[in-house]
């Protein structure tokens, strides 16, 4: 399936208003979780956050962050899919979207309105997007593990995402991965999209996630005010 979500059938359930919806995507192991967590601890101080996780069969992702204390419990949601982890974020949005709705009511209703949520999909391959009736924007994870190869193969995931984090990039010498073939692939597949490398072991790894996560809130509370004076 392309990147194209120009026929998207759940496209008229977007809405531009209410917090900025981020799905993060990618394959097992690539560090979605370690991600999401890094996020929470850099913008939880500043941002009202919310995190929803998808597990084929378990709440792994989720208990992680729980233990983890990256955000208070109640706003960390885990959405067991119980199949193929890109259906539920792209095909039968209807658990994840459910969750995501409740998360921002149940909190809107606590006094405290979502700046963000963060919308982890479950490992899945490089065919993984994310229907735009869930999310606003998408991050797409890889890992330098996989190899130089990956950004060449392409993808929706790689190639359609808002941002592709090409992450653990201080494993580089000890798989023989050369950062600056995947970073030129990589920019080469995906055209003027955004591409970071990161290691999150690294003092201030996630800091050109976070300036993303940033800029994106940014243009999307713009959106929700002129929205509203039309």
């Amino acid at each position: 399936m392309s990147g194209d979500h120009s026929h998207d059938p759940h496209e008229h359930l977007h809405r531009d208003a209410g917090p900025l919806r981020i799905g993060i995507g990618g394959p097992v192991g690539s560090g979605k979780t370690a991600l999401v967590a890094a996020l929470c601890r850099e913008l939880g101080g500043r941002l009202s956050l919310g995190v929803v996780t998808n597990d084929i069969y378990t709440t792994e992702d989720a208990d992680f962050l729980r233990r983890n204390a990256v955000l208070p419990d109640e706003r960390i949601v885990a959405v067991q899919t119980g199949c193929c982890p890109h259906t539920a974020i792209r095909d039968d949005i209807t658990a994840n979207l459910d969750a995501v709705e409740d998360l921002v009511e149940r909190l809107h209703g606590a006094g405290s309105d979502l700046d963000v949520v963060l919308v982890e999909s479950g490992g899945d391959n490089l065919t993984a997007s994310f229907s735009k009736g869930l999310i606003d924007v998408q991050i797409f994870v890889v890992d330098v593990a996989g190899g130089d190869k990956v950004p060449r193969k392409g993808g929706p995931g790689v190639t359609g995402a808002d941002l592709l984090v090409v992450n653990k990039t201080d494993l580089a010498p000890l798989v023989g991965a050369d950062l600056g073939v995947m970073e030129s692939d990589a920019r080469r597949v995906r055209g003027e999209r955004p591409v970071v490398l990161i290691s999150l072991r690294a003092a201030g790894g996630v800091d050109p996630v976070t300036e993303w996560v940033l800029a994106e809130l940014h243009a999307h509370r713009h959106r929700s005010e002129a929205a509203v004076r039309a």
